[in-house]
């Protein structure tokens, strides 16, 4: 039987055009193009992230089976989707359907004894895989909580942040950090116990346990957990008997040398509603804030979901929705998402006109004004000279250069007079703005590292 890729999907797509339409077969996977197979692997080349989301709900048994059927048991599925046309840029995707079903956690009725060392029964932490170290993008905002997480899933108790407190407001990526210190921990030491739970999940089976008289097992399952993680901690505020066996939790894990991760949506220092003797404990490690991302970091988070997601979305649109949605990462990806919805169903061009419309809806758009003097600033700024300087008759080239680009950039940017620009910069007449414009203009084509200064001065007027 041969194993070239285009011989092997032929056969299967014979089999997938008798069980289903000729509209369906010709939509979703006469496009599709088979790339290679080797090892058991099947890369289908498939337009976009779509697609993908597409088969993998509707047709993705069908597909299973016929790969079975045609290539043999055991062949994994994956996408590649095409990033950019001209260069066959892509990005790989495993098949989700091809992924083994977390197994179910079962309560134990029977004693576990945290003091005994017999195999424990494994389960299930819990964990978002989607939500790993590899798209938690690191900027100012986040570097110290990241940074300290990547060391607790290196080497989980072992460190001098434990607990690590993770706080701030919502959106900012505490949950994202949390299960990506659990992924990376459970990767590198998977015969460690992990688990992920909210508060709200904890107090629900707390309660339950005080219903069922197992209080006792529900605490002695706790003690076993090697990695402890517990997000939006702060609901836990006036529930007296969860903080109770909580803290004995946390002191058993604590003392035996074992990781506890939490978050919470305000620092231990202003938190109501907790006994002090947890409050006391939860600054015992580490407290670290995540902030508002910055603008270089939004703008990181964007085109790594665009990366990832096999999309392609002009620059001007990426950066102005980094601009203009600031307050959290899931305002950011839901930016992203109703553009892609309303450009595709609607059939509008994916443009900064539109963006702007979507972003109106979620944020406030405050359009930044640009004056000669503040373009003029930015420049002496960046080139490190004072303002003084360009506006004397030296002829030295950085203070030409500096004196030009402010002329040309006040230009674009603004609706000032040739006339007026001239006088703010340097007491020059208009035909001096002219001869700085084209003379900008020109070395912005053959000049690579001048259009690039260019540029960065325009991405600092825009903040």
């Amino acid at each position: 039987m041969s194993n070239h890729p285009e011989q092997l999907w032929n056969r299967c797509l014979s089999v997938i055009k008798d069980n289903i339409s000729e509209a369906a077969y010709n939509t979703w996977f006469s496009p599709i193009i088979p790339l290679k197979y080797e090892n058991n692997v099947f890369v289908l080349q498939v337009p976009s992230q779509f697609f993908v989301e597409y088969i993998e709900e509707k047709f993705i048994d069908l597909l299973r089976m016929t790969l079975y059927r045609e290539v043999g048991n055991g062949t994994r599925l994956e996408y590649r989707v095409l990033i950019d046309k001209s260069s066959g840029k892509g990005t790989q995707i495993p098949s989700a359907g091809e992924q083994p079903k977390p197994k179910p956690q079962t309560a134990s009725s029977n004693y576990i004894s945290p003091y005994n060392k017999p195999q424990l029964p494994d389960i299930d932490p819990q964990l978002n895989p989607s939500y790993n170290f590899n798209n938690l993008m690191e900027g100012n905002s986040n570097k110290l909580a990241r940074t300290a997480g990547v060391s607790i899933a290196n080497e989980p108790g072992k460190t001098i942040f434990n607990p690590l407190f993770v706080y701030g407001q919502s959106g900012v990526g505490k949950t994202h950090l949390a299960n990506a210190i659990g992924v990376m921990a459970k990767q590198l030491h998977p015969e460690k116990r992990i688990l992920y739970v909210s508060a709200n999940t904890f107090q629900i089976q707390y309660t339950d346990a005080v219903r069922a008289n197992t209080v006792n097992d529900f605490l002695n399952f706790y003690q076993t957990i090697d990695v402890l993680i517990v997000d939006d901690i702060q609901e836990f505020a006036g529930k007296t008997g969860t903080q109770n066996t909580f803290f004995h939790i946390f002191n058993h894990l604590h003392q035996t040398g074992k990781q506890l991760v939490l978050t919470s949506d305000r620092s231990p220092v202003v938190m109501v509603g907790l006994e002090q003797r947890l409050l006391t404990r939860f600054k015992w490690g580490l407290s670290a804030e995540i902030e508002k991302p910055d603008f270089q970091l939004r703008k990181a988070i964007l085109e790594n979901k665009i990366y990832r997601d096999g999309l392609e979305i002009p620059a001007d649109v990426v950066d102005f929705i980094a601009e203009n949605v600031t307050d959290n990462v899931r305002d950011l990806e839901g930016t992203l998402v109703s553009l892609l919805a309303h450009s595709t169903l609607a059939d509008m061009p994916l443009d900064v006109e539109l963006a702007e419309k979507i972003v109106s809806r979620i944020v406030t758009v405050t359009r930044k004004t640009n004056t000669v003097e503040k373009i003029r600033d930015t420049v002496c700024d960046y080139f490190s000279l004072s303002v003084d300087a360009i506006s004397t008759k030296s002829r030295k080239r950085e203070v030409v250069q500096a004196r030009q680009i402010a002329m040309y950039l006040s230009k674009q940017l603004t609706k000032n007079s040739l006339s007026s620009i001239g006088l703010a910069i340097g007491q020059r007449d208009h035909a001096t703005v002219l001869h700085a414009c084209k003379i900008v203009t020109d070395l912005m084509d053959i000049d690579k590292n001048f259009r690039l200064s260019v540029n960065e001065i325009q991405e600092k007027l825009k903040r």
